[in-house]
């Protein structure tokens, strides 16, 4: 498949890490495009498009994403597209697919024990829903991706001539693997909701979007029918003023559009670590968009950061061990700082954050011989074949910390609640998240509480009782219910 420029000559000049551990979260720049626009099409004339390249018609929320000479939207009601860069690499760390050295992956999955993915299992792995992400594309050869991916429906919206598989960033193959890794692989990890119907609609070039077209992916995902966006992705700060006044009104009126079609949209709080209540005149986006959950970041210090690789011996039965094998059952008991701890980086704001979730942690200060990337989230990411074979891209694993990994837990486990209640409407499955989520006494960090994915499966979407997170349902994986991710 046909794929322009080529990625590592694309590589060398944005400069993007291909791996390493890099203690960075990513931050977003965004400034006004120089000749694409948002224009207003209710109560414009007939002749509002002349002279303009329609790159995405939106009649269904009355805009157009327009490319041209300003002149030519002068005197119609228009914003300038706004272009996003990732511009710092996102904190990861990666490790090839042939060699980890616990038995499982899932040892390794702080994220999925907290919540216990593998008890919620047992009553949904999110069979009958679609779940659409908004990013930098999936990789379709990924092993844990094959069987939840959608490549009918996938898309891509950039118009730089590929498919919806990566142009470069992982990013979005690291957030597909979180909502729907299938297990399947004994190699692999387990996704929340592995047995979702995944779309993935690339809107990244590379480091760089466009909210014209992540605006055409929101109503894509909804004319789709899918139940659950997510969109880890944003920009901040943005003027929240009239030169943004109809770019926010698009997303508003995107939002609104996939809310009455059924489709619960999900976005990243942002990396910025501020308080997005007390910022001035600026705005998130589109995590601050009307019809839009906003999720910030937590998560713990100090998983098995003493974890050592074993001498391999046989034992007694014939097997072979590199390590403690149920050493990962009781590291979540010896945390120097738990898994709803708030992550340094991320954004918060009582009014701002619905709820927070396990988005991974970094403790700069670590000991040099701790390994602190197991604090972040291990998911599916790939890396770069030989320098001869520019296409290749090999299927790997690797932690990522961000908001951009606290939103698909909540995605993966919005997918479950709509499974086990498929007459749900997106506003009943997000007020019963808010509604099931741990209350851990601190709105500035976690909003209505922190995400429980077990009560929000167990307990039934219209019976809720006042108040919540204080029942006994709260685990954090120490209910002897791990195994290997492969549940049967």
């Amino acid at each position: 498949m046909s794929r322009k420029p080529t990625r590592r000559s694309f590589l060398k000049g944005a400069g993007v890490a291909l791996g390493g551990l890099a203690l960075t979260v990513p931050t977003v720049s965004a400034e006004s495009t120089s000749d694409r626009y948002v224009v207003d099409l209710r109560d414009a004339s007939a002749d509002v498009l002349d002279g303009l390249e329609v790159v995405h018609d939106l009649s269904q929320i009355g805009i157009a994403v327009v490319k041209g000479d300003e002149s030519k939207v002068v005197g119609t009601r228009y914003s300038k597209d706004v272009k996003m860069e990732f511009n710092r690499v996102e904190a990861e760390h990666h490790e090839r697919s042939d060699h980890h050295p616990h038995d499982t992956r899932y040892d390794l999955q702080w994220d999925k024990q907290a919540q216990n993915v593998l008890q919620v299992h047992r009553k949904t792995r999110g069979e009958g829903t679609r779940v659409s992400v908004i990013d930098s594309g999936a990789l379709e050869t990924h092993p844990d991706l094959k069987r939840a991916l959608n490549t009918d429906l996938s898309k891509n919206f950039t118009g730089d001539g590929g498919d919806f598989n990566p142009l470069i960033s992982d990013h979005g193959t690291h957030v597909s693997g979180i909502i729907a890794a299938d297990g399947s692989n004994e190699d692999g990890v387990i996704g929340t909701a592995p047995d979702t119907d995944l779309v993935a609609l690339r809107v990244f070039t590379g480091p760089f979007a466009t909210f014209g077209d992540i605006v055409a992916a929101m109503v894509y995902s909804a004319d789709i029918e899918s139940d659950v966006s997510n969109m880890s992705l944003g920009a901040y700060p943005l003027p929240d003023d009239s030169d943004t006044e109809l770019l926010e009104e698009s997303i508003e009126r995107a939002s609104t559009y996939a809310n009455e079609k059924g489709t619960l949209l999900v976005a990243a709080a942002g990396n910025d670590g501020v308080n997005l209540d007390t910022d001035g005149d600026v705005i998130s986006l589109p995590n601050e968009a009307d019809n839009v959950m906003s999720i910030s970041a937590t998560g713990p210090i100090g998983f098995l950061w003493d974890d050592e690789e074993k001498d391999e011996d046989e034992d007694h039965h014939g097997h072979h061990w590199h390590h403690d094998h149920h050493h990962y059952k009781r590291a979540l008991h010896h945390l120097r700082k738990p898994t709803w701890e708030p992550a340094f980086y991320t954004n918060y704001g009582a009014e701002a954050i619905d709820i927070s979730a396990p988005g991974g942690n970094l403790d700069q200060d670590a000991p040099e011989d701790a390994n602190a990337q197991y604090d972040m989230v291990l998911s599916t990411v790939f890396d770069w074949g030989d320098e001869d074979d520019e296409a290749d891209m090999v299927p790997a694993y690797g932690w990522k910390a961000g908001t951009s990994m606290a939103t698909p837990q909540v995605v993966g486990a919005a997918a479950l609640i709509k499974s086990a209640n498929p007459d749900a409407t997106p506003g009943e499955v997000r007020e019963h998240l808010e509604n099931t989520a741990r209350d851990l006494d601190n709105p500035t960090y976690h909003g209505e509480g922190h995400l429980d994915t077990r009560r929000a499966v167990r307990r039934p979407i219209w019976s809720h009782h006042h108040g919540h997170g204080h029942d006994d349902d709260h685990g954090h994986g120490h209910d002897g219910d791990h195994g290997n991710g492969h549940d049967d």
